[in-house]
């Protein structure tokens, strides 16, 4: 009888134990599945990832509106939405503000804000309200050390079949590189295009890296064919390609993004 109820304790306990691991879990990894929702934005209902099949997203978060880090951000944002366009991603953004603090805080942006000759432009891509919250702990978008109840500034790449491929995380108090978020998904995107990997501060254009070989045979047969490689060493080879390759194939359209 005791041994029975011990063992159902146990079982109990276990079970306990890996349900509440499983609720720890507050962010998805690279790898995973972009965690899907419902939600209200700027744009309208938005069903995540459905309604972004077959496209790039670049899905961020903001601590709040009508703040001054975040509208410098939120205008480079739009002044590159185009750049991003060409390169088949889309932009997603989230506070935990309601509808109307978006509204008229990009309206005040648009009407109010110049700087670096931007101005009078609208915030075309969505902006998502999430006041209680539920995406962005989803997302582990909000660290209770840094701020319990805003978000911190998140950047998830999220790749046409809804998986993460990078993830970003900037405090509150320091303005994200946006550029380097472009380079990063233009990074991703040749190493998905070419089946090559890319170097410490690779620009488009820049030389990319040949994968190691599986095999040693493999390795001595690139040892001997330099012509299209720069070989270092057996593990360590790079090859060209050039910017205008880039262009041909990552982009919608024929204007070149890869500056």
């Amino acid at each position: 009888m005791f041994k029975r109820i011990f063992l159902f304790a146990a079982i109990a306990g276990l079970a306990f134990g890996l349900i509440n691991s499983r609720k720890k879990k507050s962010i998805p990894l690279i790898g995973d599945k972009a965690p899907s929702f419902f939600a209200k934005s700027t744009q309208g209902l938005i069903c995540f990832p459905d309604d972004y099949k077959g496209n790039w997203v670049i899905f961020f978060s903001h601590p709040a509106d009508f703040t001054p880090v975040c509208t410098t951000e939120f205008m480079l944002f739009e002044s590159m939405k185009k750049d991003f366009e060409k390169l088949n991603t889309k932009l997603l953004g989230l506070s935990v503000d309601s509808l109307n603090s978006h509204f008229a805080w990009l309206k005040d942006i648009k009407e109010n804000i110049e700087k670096n000759d931007y101005s009078e432009f609208d915030t075309a891509f969505p902006l998502i309200e999430d006041a209680n919250r539920s995406i962005a702990k989803k997302y582990g978008m909000i660290q209770p050390n840094a701020d319990n109840t805003k978000t911190v500034r998140a950047v998830f790449i999220i790749d046409p079949d809804g998986i993460v491929r990078a993830i970003l995380y900037y405090p509150q108090t320091n303005g994200r590189n946006i550029e380097e978020i472009k380079r990063l998904l233009i990074a991703l995107q040749t190493t998905d295009k070419f089946s090559v990997v890319t170097p410490a501060n690779w620009e488009a254009g820049d030389e990319v890296i040949i994968t190691p070989p599986s095999t040693k045979q493999e390795a001595i047969e690139r040892l001997k064919n330099m012509e299209d490689t720069k070989c270092y060493d057996w593990f360590l080879c790079f090859k060209s390609l050039p910017r205008d390759v880039l262009n041909e194939k990552l982009l919608n359209h024929e204007e070149n993004i890869c500056n």
